[in-house]
């Protein structure tokens, strides 16, 4: 019977290129997994200089600190004693490889790079890296020379290799490989290998941590075998957001997940696993025949054992557990909130301006930054050095720190209500109010008139002519003028009180305030909002979450957080308030829009995700809302047409879109998602939409002629 073994595998808050800090959390990391009696320990993606460096990994100093750093990890003796699997970028035959070091007792094992490379969505890892398009090949890599010297030899082989230790095999797949159709540990699994490290990469969006777990439980349980999923953690420095939940599963059941949202840097899962349990399960014949016919690997003998020989040492196995799930209003409450904390205590802001307008969008923001100090204050009361070290830095108006939420709150965020006199309404005033009085913000309240009467005035000064809203007799162009002055006013006026309200406040040490734009992504989408409004932020927390979600998250916030005023918020109709309100007009979203948040949502999703253009996408509807809603071909059609006219001639809007915390796998964002033209030309639309006009007279013909039979 082989012993029983304990592995590690961890989640890590690393920075792109923080070389220092990574490599102080790494072998944190390291010597948390040996204290734990692991003989394994698996750790994130280019863990060393940070996954999201993007451009810089073309630059070869990020190579040549890598090595500085895992020549730090070799030679430190306290790191001994382990199996260490690190990420890192390599250099080889002038190819870029995303890869991993093997290291055992201050010496490398060998290099692995990366196979498949993940390139679409947020990714651009073949804009930077060279797969490893060759499977099981192996050749030798000269190691830089200082090196060289410590390993006390020339070259270390590289390629896909398996492990043999003295009691196992073990071999490496990495993040994008475990999604592909033909992953990586299928032919290894059949070649004996029992344990299979991921060293991944992979940033949050809504539901997605189902799609792993599922991938991992399958390639588990159909094959056999003990995985360790690894992951970062934290904000690396963009719009993404890494999840964590590092993982170790054994035959398709897990033993062991981190947290999926955390303000720890880092993360350690360790399980007590039994060998035997891998090979009792390999017993099919059917799968022996797939065995002996399966590609032969190169393994590296390695002179260790990963179970212990000290018969003296007791261990008992870690039982299986039902993997833990967030609901996605729960997704929305934390992961922004992660984010926006790691963004403020890296970025040395003062801390957060909100343009609080009494909507659902800006109240979704602000009760994100309600969330973020809710954990803050619970992972200080845990005694978390990190948080309490940024804490005491950030909330600076006192000199003890803050006990509550409210607390925090009152001293990091602050909002502002802008309002006009005419435009306004005091259900929305009075929701702003009550909000921030019961998160803790401090708020103030303040009317925009003078800037929207001494902007539109120049006008009339320059030319006589005055502009007029449209319930004043005024046409959609001077309608639409006069609304674009004061969203835009509101944005001016967002970034003064940002700069200027610390100092107001007295703030030892001064400093700015990052603000958080209040977008949503169906609005984006559709391009229902003013290009340089309040929108135009530094961060936009909520820019790829659906209006949908938004109101499910305020609704289970609402009792979850003890806020019963964001019912308010949920019942209220989505307005502008850009016009007058009249005795029997008040402006609404979803009217102006000419369509509903939750068609938005679906039309989102079937351009993006099913990659769906105008025909195919009324195709797709005649079935669906055909159905449910009882809608007719000719309405589907329009609804279907119009969604794309005004989404073709807003699109250069979200070439200036603020940076969004990436949630929706639909998010319509320029930068570096959704890769598509800003210009389009009239023809496209033309060309699908006469289709679509063919096809609802063919079947609206072809219902008169059943209704006259």
């Amino acid at each position: 019977m082989a012993p029983l073994i304990t592995l590690a595998t961890c989640a890590l808050n690393q920075w792109s290129l923080d070389f220092a800090g990574n490599l102080k959390r790494i072998k944190q990391s390291i010597i948390k997994a040996k204290e734990a009696g692991a003989t394994l320990r698996v750790g994130p993606e280019l863990e060393i200089p940070g996954y999201g460096c993007l451009d810089h990994f073309l630059e070869n100093e990020v190579y040549e600190n890598s090595w500085d750093s895992l020549y730090s990890i070799l030679t430190d003796p306290e790191l001994h004693g382990i199996m260490i699997d690190v990420g890192l970028p390599l250099l080889h035959r002038n190819c870029r490889y995303n890869a991993r070091a093997i290291v055992l007792d201050g010496k490398i094992l060998c290099l692995r790079p990366k196979l498949y490379l993940a390139n679409d969505g947020n990714f651009r890892e073949m804009r930077f890296f060279t797969p490893w398009n060759r499977p099981r090949h192996v050749e030798q890599y000269y190691l830089p020379p200082f090196i060289q010297k410590h390993q006390g030899s020339r070259h270390v082989p590289i390629g896909d290799v398996v492990l043999s230790t003295i009691d196992t095999c073990l071999a490496a797949e990495t993040c994008e490989e475990l999604f592909t159709p033909n992953s990586p540990h299928i032919n290894m699994g059949l070649n004996g290998v029992e344990i299979f490290t991921n060293s991944s990469g992979s940033h949050h969006s809504l539901r997605k941590l189902n799609e792993r777990i599922a991938l991992i439980s399958e390639a588990t349980r159909k094959n056999g075998g003990i995985y360790l999923y690894s992951n970062q953690l934290g904000c690396d420095g963009d719009r993404l957001y890494y999840d964590g939940c590092a993982m170790i599963f054994v035959n398709g059941d897990i033993v062991g997940q981190s947290s999926q949202f955390s303000l720890n840097e880092v993360e350690v899962v360790v399980a007590t696993v039994d060998l035997e349990q891998v090979r009792a399960f390999r017993f099919a014949p059917s799968r022996g025949m797939q065995a002996v016919a399966a590609p032969e690997y190169q393994r590296i003998e390695v002179d260790y054992s990963l179970s212990s020989d000290d018969e003296a040492v007791l261990q008992k196995r870690t039982p299986a557990r039902l993997p833990r799930y967030h609901l996605p209003e729960e997704e929305i409450a934390l992961g922004p909130a992660c984010w926006l904390w790691d963004y403020l205590r890296r970025s040395k802001a003062a801390g957060f301006f909100v343009p609080l307008s009494g909507g659902i969008d800006s109240c979704a923001t602000a009760t994100i930054v309600y969330s973020m100090c809710r954990l803050v204050i619970q992972a200080i009361q845990e005694g978390n050095g990190q948080v309490i070290a940024d804490a005491k830095r950030i909330a600076a108006f006192t000199s003890e720190l803050p006990k509550t939420a409210e607390e925090l709150c009152n001293q990091i965020f602050f909002t502002c209500y802008m309002g006009m006199e005419k435009q306004s309404s005091k259900e929305t005033r009075d929701r702003a109010r009550v909000l921030s009085e019961k998160i803790g913000s401090y708020h103030t309240d303040v009317n925009i008139d003078d800037m929207f009467n001494s902007t539109r005035n120049m006008l009339t000064q320059a030319t006589g002519f005055e502009p007029k809203f449209k319930v004043h007799g005024g046409t959609a162009t001077q309608n639409l003028a006069l609304q674009n002055i004061q969203a835009r006013s509101r944005m001016v006026l967002a970034y003064y009180f940002a700069q200027e309200l610390c100092e107001v406040r007295n703030r030892p040490g001064g400093g700015g305030l990052l603000v958080l734009g209040s977008s949503n992504v169906d609005e984006c989408l559709r391009g229902y909002l003013t290009k340089y409004d309040c929108s135009s932020a530094d961060l936009n927390p909520i820019g790829s979450i659906s209006k949908v979600d938004l109101k499910r998250f305020i609704a289970w916030a609402s009792k979850d957080f003890d806020l019963p005023i964001l019912q308010d918020f949920i019942y209220a109709t989505p307005t502008a308030e850009l016009e007058p309100i009249t005795s029997d007009y008040t402006q609404s979203d979803e009217v102006d829009m000419k369509m509903t948040y939750a068609e938005l949502s679906r039309f989102g999703t079937l351009r993006k995700v099913n990659h769906l253009g105008p025909y195919g996408m009324f195709l797709r509807l005649l079935e669906e809302w055909g159905g449910e809603s009882k809608l007719g071909p000719r309405e589907i059609g329009e609804k279907v047409k119009l969604f794309f006219h005004f989404y073709q001639i807003n699109r250069h809007k979200q070439t200036v879109a603020t940076p969004s915390y990436h949630a929706e796998s639909y998010s319509p964002d320029d930068h570096r998602f959704d890769l598509r033209p800003f210009l389009y030309p009239p023809g496209f639309e033309s060309w699908s939409f006469k289709k679509i006009d063919e096809r609802v007279e063919a079947l609206e013909k072809r219902s008169r002629k059943v209704a006259s039979n």
